[in-house]
């Protein structure tokens, strides 16, 4: 299925039905009173949060979203029916926006979580309603409300813990794949990773944390390079960033350090809060490198990162150097990122129940409690 993170919807709810003027007529009952029924309720239109939806691909050819309108009322006392609502299923993680001033409507944050996004028009009043000791043959009705009508903008940040980011063919795939069960396509070019990829991470018996891999980072995504700043969104709900560094690239003219530096300007062009999330540097591909010079080509290049000023600074939280075609180091990094998530998260509050505590032991000596 096509991975599809923005569409643009116009939504319109049905109109209540009219109420009508009408009056009792039946054998021997000359003069019989009002029973014009009230209109229906026009239908809704309502969003769902889904979480076996991973994709908005059905609001991008479907862009028209339209409620029927409520039933017109009719005599002897009977109302029309109310219109059907009609519900669209969305991802987990959909926010609504409206399209014409920009107002964040609806965060679609909880599977089964649901909002009306336009609400149906009410019914109009029937003349029974407008009977009276002074007025006993009304004929006024009201005609049905109309139904709202927006025009709407579905952007979808998938919902993840960890997040990874770095240059293209920097291992963020492979790493992924070593360590979850995702299985996005590797290759040896860039940009095979084209949408956003989560994987489960387990590390312990109900212990587990989700991981997103976005597609590379180039310098200059701010103007619209490689893939620009396009799945940047999807990272920033997320709690913490794994920067991942290509070690020993084969372009002996890359510079790893001003690559990793070039990432984080891209990150503060694009949201100054998404750059001061914590960071991690994970220092990938170390099996390219003989055992004996890992540890001063990672200390060497530390060195260098930290090395700089203004918008070269770059604050270094915690370095790991793993190997993701290996596995090497991969099984310490996760254990880490699921200590630092369990330490972040807040103290599950727990009601005690008076009716399930034990009795008091009975005293020793006497036998009474």
């Amino acid at each position: 299925m096509k991975f599809i993170d923005e569409a643009r919807i116009e939504v319109m709810a049905g109109d209540g039905g009219t109420g009508v003027s009408s009056f009792r007529r039946e054998k021997f009952i000359p003069k019989g009173g009002p029973d014009g029924g009230d209109g229906g309720r026009g239908g809704s239109v309502i969003a769902v949060a889904d979480r076996n939806i991973n994709t908005l691909v059905d609001f991008r050819f479907a862009r028209k979203h339209q409620a029927r309108n409520g039933e017109r009322g009719r005599g002897s006392d009977q109302y029309g029916a109310a219109a059907d609502d009609i519900r669209l299923r969305m991802p987990v993680g959909t926010q609504v926006w409206d399209d014409e001033t920009g107002e964040l409507l609806f965060d679609l944050t909880e599977h089964g979580q649901t909002v009306v996004l336009a609400r149906g028009g009410g019914g109009g009043l029937g003349n029974i309603h407008f009977k009276s000791s002074t007025n006993r043959a009304p004929k006024q009705f009201t005609p049905g409300m109309p139904g709202e009508s927006r025009h709407l903008r579905l952007e979808l940040k998938v919902l993840a813990d960890v997040g990874l980011l770095g240059l293209p063919n920097a291992g963020k795939s492979t790493l992924i794949t070593a360590v979850s069960n995702a299985r996005p396509k590797v290759a040896d070019y860039p940009f095979t990773t084209l949408h956003p990829n989560l994987g489960v991470v387990r590390v312990g018996p109900e212990k587990s944390f989700v991981v997103a891999d976005i597609p590379g980072l180039i310098e200059g995504a701010a103007e619209g390079a490689g893939l620009g700043h396009q799945f940047l969104r999807h990272l920033q709900r997320t709690r913490l960033l794994l920067h991942l560094v290509d070690l020993s690239p084969f372009d002996p003219e890359a510079d790893p350090v001003r690559d990793a530096r070039a990432i984080v300007n891209e990150l503060r062009k694009y949201s100054p809060d998404l750059a001061e999330k914590p960071r991690w540097l994970v220092l990938n591909k170390i099996d390219m490198i003989p055992a004996e010079e890992r540890k001063a080509r990672i200390d060497d290049f530390v060195a260098k990162l930290k090395k700089g000023r203004g918008r070269n600074a770059v604050k270094v939280d915690r370095v790991f150097a793993v190997s993701g075609l290996t596995h090497e180091g991969c099984q310490g990094l996760m254990l880490a990122v699921n200590d630092y998530l369990e330490s972040i998260r807040p103290p599950v509050h727990v009601e005690r129940d008076a009716r399930f505590d034990a009795p008091d032991a009975p005293d020793a000596e006497t036998g009474n409690g």
